[in-house]
């Protein structure tokens, strides 16, 4: 992909370096190729750096020229990205590079999530050890891995990996907002053996196709009120009572915090009830537009008969506790905060069904700002998939929230260099979306943080974009405030 597409962008150095980082692929868990590339990055700068077993990094900057007694500003950024496109988008995410497309006032991808969450914070820490106009202290570039599959890496950093106790994450994604707290999270799945059955005689394989939904973040866009791909499939198959049919392969949904946006299943049915089942199809789609006509009116359904032999199917009680347990586990907000206007205190997330070897695989996960909220909201799913026959169901370890600290230092001098720059008070939040934050707090106990970041769009979809003008006032922000740390 040429470079033609950053021209004239400014700053022209944090765009350079975005773009070079969207060269090279970055899978959560895979990012070998991008760590390769910001190990030359320090080489290249005479940085010390630092990596543990993880392969986490600490970048370490020298102060500019007389604040070298200053204390040590750390600079946050994940180097994975969650890897989404549309059906029909060819691209290897772990071989190819992001193809960057200037939409009007935005830059995206073509087809694929960008992965400006959060390689625009990544490429802001670098641009601000590298830019000369950047007056600082010392710097640490704490850069982790696999954040968005569960925060592995910054779960594994061990005591006195970083010594700054000031922290700027730059994971956020709202244009004039500091975050001060955000939302522990944990996910549950639930797995059922499957059984199979030879398909009765005379019966053909046809494949229902959900596409076209918006997806997303499945905490910063769940009061969107958006479809879930695979709550409207099992909504579908259990209008066919009266159609004899058998499933014999069922999918949706990609990655535990993203709303899914595409689902299909591979069902058997007699040639003759085709007719009906795409009638039932057809009223289906209507009256899921009719719902979802302001959240989320894109959805198509197609249904395909399958020029191939299907040796098994699923047994029919198989099918039924697979149906009835989609349609009943709980989808989206659980609770409202009492304390912060409009801010989703708890939620749970549907997010995958997949077959692996001989198991339906069904995922989900929650969210909360209160451990106990979050922990009992997992264990209504736990007993949703252990009613509905789930022969194991599992809860991981999770990650903590991050509690509000509003007599933040850090937030006071962001607050003041934000007013100084633009004449007006920045909006304070709190995120229902998993940071680092949390652990990073709990990891390093005294630790000074605020979150901040441009305005990004469609994270964790291929719709993903960021606002290119809000890039320069992010950067020109970060800029300012470590110049008033560094006084």
């Amino acid at each position: 992909m040429s470079k033609e597409v950053i021209e004239g962008l400014k700053p022209e150095i944090i765009w350079n370096y975005f773009y070079e980082l969207s060269q090279y692929p970055r899978p959560s868990k895979k990012e070998e190729k991008v760590l390769e590339y910001l190990r030359e990055f320090a080489r290249k700068n005479n940085f010390e750096l630092k990596e543990d077993a993880m392969h986490n990094m600490v970048i370490k900057v020298p102060a500019t020229p007389g604040y070298e007694s200053q204390p040590t500003v750390v600079l946050q950024g994940h180097v994975d990205m969650v890897c989404e496109k549309n059906k029909g988008t060819e691209h290897d995410f772990e071989n190819d590079p992001i193809k960057m497309v200037k939409q009007g006032e935005w830059m995206a991808a073509q087809g694929t999530t960008l992965g400006a969450d959060n390689g625009i914070g990544v490429a802001a820490g670098m641009a601000a050890a590298t830019d000369p106009d950047v007056v600082h202290g010392p710097l640490e570039l704490l850069l982790t891995v696999d954040e968005e599959t569960g925060m592995t890496g910054v779960n594994a950093l061990e005591p006195g990996f970083i010594l700054g106790k000031t922290l700027l994450n730059m994971d956020s994604e709202e244009d004039g907002a500091f975050y001060v707290g955000c939302c522990g999270g944990v996910d549950t799945v639930g797995k059922f053996r499957i059984k199979t059955t030879k398909p009765k005689e005379g019966m053909a394989p046809y494949e229902l196709m959900f596409t076209g939904l918006k997806g997303g973040h499945s905490g910063l866009d769940v009061q969107a009120g958006r479809a879930n791909a695979i709550r409207l499939l099992a909504q579908l198959l259990n209008r066919f009572d009266d159609v004899k049919y058998r499933i014999s392969k069922i999918s949706g949904g990609s990655k535990r915090n993203a709303i899914p946006r595409e689902a299909e299943a591979v069902i058997m049915i007699n040639p003759g009830d085709e007719a009906k089942v795409k009638s039932i199809v057809e009223k289906f789609v209507s009256d899921t537009l009719l719902e979802f006509d302001k959240n989320d009116g894109g959805l198509n359904v197609t249904f395909t008969r399958l020029d191939k032999s299907i040796e098994e199917v699923f047994t029919k009680k198989l099918s039924r506790r697979l149906i009835k347990t989609l349609l009943a586990l709980p989808h989206g907000i659980m609770a409202m905060s009492p304390d912060i206007e409009d801010l989703v205190e708890t939620s749970t997330n549907l997010a995958t069904v997949s077959m692996e070897e001989d198991v339906v695989r069904i995922g989900t996960s929650q969210r909360s700002s209160i451990e106990s909220a979050k922990e009992n909201t997992a264990n209504m799913v736990k007993a949703v998939l252990s009613l509905g026959g789930a022969d194991e169901v599992i809860s991981g370890d999770g990650y903590p929230g991050w509690q509000p600290n509003m007599d933040s230092e850090l937030l006071k001098v962001s607050k003041k260099v934000f007013g100084e720059m633009y004449g007006n008070e920045p909006e304070v939040k709190a995120i229902h979306a998993g940071l680092e934050c949390g652990l990073l707090g709990a990891k390093y106990p005294g630790t000074d943080m605020i979150s901040f970041g441009p305005t990004i769009q469609g994270a964790h979809s291929p719709d993903e974009k960021v606002n290119i003008a809000d890039v320069e006032k992010f950067y020109n922000l970060l800029k300012n405030i470590l110049k008033e740390l560094a006084k």
